[in-house]
């Protein structure tokens, strides 16, 4: 039986299978992987907060995902198909791990933060 995002676990939880889909993705892996180099030992924290902050209300996060995003878009193309993707795979995990009032809002902050990002983007 699958319950809602409740805790840091429950967070971790989520962000560590999402981005082990991220990573091995054909569509946005290779910007993670390649362009970005990100390192995964201090982006998850980071991500594991700034959830943390969206969902349970711990204001632990800090930092400007926006500008990071609008910096790496400038070294490669980042368009609707690649923040689709992104959200797919956000939504799929939600959905296989999660059930419940905080899953939904997850789901929603995580369109919203890519809706707006691509408009942002866009804009450049």
């Amino acid at each position: 039986m699958k319950n809602d995002i409740l805790s840091r676990s429950d967070i971790e939880l989520l962000v560590n299978t999402f981005y082990d889909k991220v990573r091995a993705n054909k569509i946005i892996g290779p910007i993670f992987n390649d362009i970005a180099k990100v390192n995964w030992e201090t982006h998850l924290p980071k991500m594991y907060s700034f959830w943390w902050s969206l969902l349970l209300g711990e204001h632990s996060f800090s930092g400007n995902p926006m500008q990071k995003h609008i910096a790496l878009s400038k070294l490669t193309t980042m368009t609707e198909v690649e923040f689709s993707e992104w959200l797919s795979l956000f939504t799929q995990t939600t959905d296989e791990l999660f059930v419940g009032e905080k899953a939904e809002e997850a789901k929603i902050r995580a369109a919203n933060i890519a809706r707006l990002m691509l408009h942002k983007i866009q804009k450049i």
